[in-house]
């Protein structure tokens, strides 16, 4: 690797505030030289090789800062934040969680504007961004129904009974009654949550299981005319070109003719129902998670609290759980997840203002 063209002229001693970057630079690079390795030790064929060329990748941009502080490279810095954050989530969460902030931080790296930076590694750390974008989002496919509709759940409770019990006592009604009504909006919300998901998830497998080829068709295989048939029109009803469907029709009659098991080939759906989940499982995690975001905007009240103090706690605590599931969202999109969050808590406080308002007016008007 040639990074002459970037080293700083050697007659130019670099100051104390560059020295302290480019050691950063190396910390950073150091520590997520290990977090890929600790990955890589987590995950087996193709996906560890990948880590691991990531690691090298990492350590031989560590030799370049190593060249440019000589002896001053001994001096140990702290990474920064988000590399930082990216350790500890790794170590706390696992690979789906520090991949998508390892593509963040990959791509938000300082390299393209830093002299001192090779054109080389800026250019690395642009494709190791692309790298784990691709291996963040396999981690992602392998999050099943049942999660996301776990933390949807969760946020929904929040925004909505956080809604419900702030509008019921800007109407000025008692205590109790805004505990009834928070307990009575978190159990209907939780059952219709749950009933939703489990129809959503049970219709989406019905409609592939619809979409998916007899599995008796397989036995007329053998009986078809190599020649002249009619399975290359299935291929090509399934959106291939007409070479394509002839030489895929051909190929897979002459292995039915020559299967001798009774077991011919079955035709390939394309189809895998692993991401849905089960209708029962996303059924019971949004009644779950549902439940216990619902549950949250009311725990002032059932510990007997009541007026402005009930009030600012409820809000509190929402507020800190809508920024955690927004952070989380945004995080697992492989997007930053602070504007994420705080778009979160602004559509949840949002629609809690709304509702107040409309109470407070219904409470003057009937007062």
């Amino acid at each position: 690797m040639n990074n002459e063209a970037t080293v700083p002229d050697e007659r130019h001693e670099p100051d104390r505030r560059t020295i302290r970057r480019w050691q950063r630079y190396l910390a950073n690079e150091r520590l997520e030289e290990r977090v890929y390795r600790d990955l890589a030790e987590r995950r087996s064929g193709e996906d560890r090789e990948i880590l691991l060329a990531l690691a090298t990748a990492e350590s031989r941009h560590q030799e370049h800062w190593i060249d440019l502080l000589g002896e001053r490279a001994e001096k140990k810095r702290a990474p920064d934040l988000i590399t930082l954050s990216l350790a500890f989530l790794g170590r706390l969460f696992g690979s789906v969680f520090v991949l998508a902030l390892a593509q963040q931080s990959e791509t938000s790296s300082p390299y393209d504007d830093d002299e001192a930076a090779s054109a080389e590694m800026a250019a690395d750390e642009r494709i190791h961004a692309e790298v784990v974008r691709a291996l963040a989002a396999r981690s992602r496919a392998r999050l099943s129904g049942n999660f996301r509709a776990a933390v949807f759940g969760a946020n929904d409770g929040l925004v909505s009974n956080l809604a419900l019990v702030l509008g019921v006592g800007a109407a000025g009604v008692g205590n109790h009654v805004i505990l009834l009504t928070g307990v009575s909006g978190l159990l209907a919300g939780a059952l219709s949550m749950g009933a939703g998901e489990y129809i959503s998830v049970r219709s989406q497998r019905e409609l592939l299981d619809a979409s998916t080829p007899d599995p008796e068709s397989r036995h007329a295989l053998a009986d078809l005319n190599i020649d002249a048939n009619e399975l290359a029109l299935v291929f090509r009803a399934r959106g291939m070109d007409s070479p394509e469907a002839d030489a895929r029709a051909h190929k897979t009659i002459a292995a039915a003719k020559n299967e001798k098991s009774p077991q011919l080939p079955a035709l390939d759906s394309g189809v895998d129902r692993d991401e849905l989940g089960t209708g029962l499982g996303a059924a019971l995690s949004s009644f779950g998670f549902f439940s216990s975001g619902a549950l949250i905007p009311i725990l002032p009240y059932i510990f007997g609290m009541s007026g402005l103090p009930a009030v600012i706690l409820s809000a509190g605590l929402v507020g800190i759980a809508l920024l955690f599931t927004g952070g989380t969202v945004g995080l697992l999109s492989g997007t930053a997840p602070g504007p994420r969050a705080l778009r979160q808590l602004a559509i949840g406080f949002g629609a809690a203002a709304v509702t107040c308002l409309l109470g407070l007016l219904f409470g003057v008007s009937t007062g």
